[in-house]
């Protein structure tokens, strides 16, 4: 039985799921718990969980988030992740202001929470590194591919992959801009590209008693672009000896300088080889922690509080946790983009928000609906884990929440998520970092989802007999009533005409000629959950009809259909020249002049939005004719930046 805590208040260093989660464990422990806010999120869930609240103006700020620490009387915070969990500035301020910091030392995290000095930590503790470059080596020397990536921070912010000399000035210029609007640091590594490998993590909690204890291995390949998009554990194409090594490793490098709090050793295991190398070391707890907690019975929040508090861990030193692993469990990362349409970052309200639930499901999030999604923080919206007594049955129980999870208003890459989930090559565990670098997954039809539309738009015009009797009638529902023969049927008009017969409750009827039967329609709630029989197949899926358009979200993808509008302006719409906004964001650089001449893919400027960059390129070989782009300026989602004449147009 583990001592009380002798935190009476915890301040909680962050926002969003994180937030909530780490409010769960210190509410069931008996501890006040308090957040902080800047203006744009003064209503947040995070807010309103907590049983106080003190407006900062950045959670970035060091000063003003000690200084709200120290108001509300905070024994103890709890950084999260991201923002400042790996600032040893801010360790080091708490520790001045007499507040502990759950987490390690500022001198501890100094050294493995840079990439660049955690390198020589795992050097002297004999675990194997990437070979890497300094930056001012000559870059013809370099053997490319070589990784860019920010000595700071994580969460795939600040690296790029560069393959040729000629493309690393710009590939650092954008990685440095990249961390320092992330991280609040432009320091840059350069090490070799592995191709395709594995990218594993062990999950260690150390004490101030010099006791680590590994909590297994997680396996976290599936990712683009260096941002993890699934992980599970344990890691399923490891063998017995490779899983006991690499926890060794782990073990030593954190016993070596003394690690106190949850952290996690990243590894690299290249496939070519068979060999595994040091990438980092997380100082802070990670996104991924509930697949850990889940396969191994543990409340990490709660250890990180128990040794920050002095408190002892159970069993010796020797890489095994005092849990025996059980079952398997994977993790999808839902964030608010559009995974089919360049992976885009959305913004905007979310109408309608449905988190899936059941045995073996776990969801963190911190999204509702009504809620606002803005591009000033990063776009995750919240975790769906599903754990199960194996990898199948955990990835089959995954793939029914993700079809059970649905977001109107927003765009989100739930679909993408389900499509990946259900793919041969996760459920036959051979993606590698780079697979979805590599490979595109189909986007699905709209062809179901406008079968939904259809037939949800005329049920809700129509009295719809239910098992309760019909609904109440209007003298305007279009319910195809003629005095002779039978009912007409009705044409739905969505992005194309479409004809329904019998969109009632239990009667059969057809979509364009498909055969339907709706089986339940639940209208307790804003937007429909329908489930039809569509050619004897049961189908469920979200409906929001309004106005002007018809949402539906099937197998957590959203489809959006427009009804024409009659009364619009069908003035000349922006030629194929004109560069847009391709997302609600900052811009951060302009590089082109009115006049200038342009190649096709040049780089015309560059925008910001969730702390990512994306480039703003000439659609073809022209010059540039409008420049509307400001760096610094705010610009709205389908804002004209440039525009290009083609040459032949000229």
């Amino acid at each position: 039985m583990r001592t009380p805590l002798p935190f009476r208040t915890l301040l909680v260093a962050n926002r969003g799921e994180i937030a909530l989660r780490v409010f769960r464990t210190a509410a069931r422990l008996g501890v006040r718990t308090v957040a902080i806010h800047t203006d744009l999120d003064a209503t947040a869930p995070h807010v309103r969980a907590a049983d106080d609240a003190v407006r900062v103006g950045s959670y970035l700020d060091v000063d003003e988030v000690v200084a709200a620490a120290v108001a509300v009387g905070a024994d103890a915070v709890h950084p999260g992740y991201g923002f400042l969990s790996e600032r040893s500035a801010f360790a080091s301020a708490l520790e001045a202001a007499g507040v502990t910091l759950v987490g390690p030392s500022a001198q501890v995290m100094e050294q493995m929470g840079r990439k660049d000095l955690a390198r020589d930590v795992a050097v002297a503790a004999g675990v194997p590194v990437v070979p890497s470059y300094a930056l001012d080596d000559d870059p013809a020397t370099f053997a490319y591919p070589v990784l860019v990536k920010a000595a700071a921070g994580g969460g795939g912010k600040g690296m790029r992959v560069v393959r040729s000399a000629a493309e690393l000035p710009e590939a650092r210029a954008a990685a440095a801009r990249e961390a320092a609007s992330a991280f609040g640091d432009d320091t840059l590594l350069v090490e070799k590209y592995v191709e395709r490998g594995r990218h594993l993590e062990v999950q260690v909690v150390g004490d101030a008693h010099g006791t680590v204890l590994a909590f297994g291995e997680r396996d976290c390949s599936t990712q683009r672009r260096h941002q993890k998009v699934l992980e599970e554990a344990p890691a399923p194409t490891i063998d017995e000896a490779t899983r006991a090594e690499i926890a060794r490793a782990a073990v030593a490098l954190a016993s070596r300088v003394g690690y106190v709090g949850a952290g996690t050793v990243e590894l690299l295991l290249d496939d070519a080889t068979g060999e595994f190398y040091f990438l980092e070391m997380n100082t802070r707890l990670q996104v991924e922690h509930p697949v850990t907690e889940l396969v191994h019975g543990v409340d990490l929040v709660e250890l990180q509080l128990h040794v920050a508090s002095g408190g002892r861990l159970d069993g010796p030193i020797d890489g095994h946790g005092p849990s025996t692993p059980s079952g398997h469990a994977i993790e999808a990362r839902v964030y608010a983009e559009d995974a089919f349409g360049g992976f885009l970052p959305q913004a905007g309200r979310a109408d309608l928000v449905r988190w899936p639930s059941g045995p073996g499901i776990r969801v963190d999030h911190a999204l509702e609906s009504g809620q606002v999604v803005s591009t000033s923080y990063d776009p995750m919206l919240g975790k769906v884990i599903a754990h199960g007594p194996d990898r199948e049955s955990a990835r089959q129980a995954l793939l029914r929440a993700l079809e059970g999870t649905a977001v109107t208003g927003l765009t989100t890459n739930t679909g993408f998520l389900r499509a990946l989930v259900a793919s041969d090559e996760f459920r036959d565990a051979a993606i590698d970092t780079a697979w979805l670098d590599r490979h595109e997954l189909a986007p699905p039809t709209a062809d179901e989802a406008r079968l939904f539309a259809a037939w949800t738009s005329a049920y809700a015009v129509s009295p719809a007999a239910g098992a309760g009797g019909d609904r109440a009638s209007h003298p305007f529902q279009a319910d195809g009533w003629r005095l002779a023969g039978p009912s007409a049927p009705v044409v739905v008009e969505l992005d194309r005409p479409v004809t329904v017969e019998h969109a009632r409750l239990g009667v059969p009827g057809t979509v364009d000629d498909v055969r339907v039967t709706a089986v339940a329609v639940d209208e307790l709630r804003p937007g429909h959950e329908v489930v039809l029989e569509v050619d004897g197949r049961r189908r469920r899926a979200v409906v929001d009809v309004r106005a002007h358009t018809v949402e539906v979200v099937l197998d957590g993808q959203r489809h959006v259909f427009t009804r024409p509008d009659v009364t619009a302006d069908s003035g000349p719409a922006a030629g194929d020249g004109s560069v847009v906004a391709p997302m609600p964001g900052t811009v951060l650089d302009v590089r082109v002049a009115e006049g200038q001449q342009v190649t096709a893919g040049e780089l015309l400027g560059v925008m910001e939005a969730m702390k990512m960059e994306f480039a703003l390129t000439a659609p073809y070989d022209g010059v540039v004719t409008a420049v509307d782009a400001v760096a610094g300026k705010q610009v709205a989602l389908g804002a004209r930046l440039f525009e290009v004449t083609g040459t032949d147009q000229a």
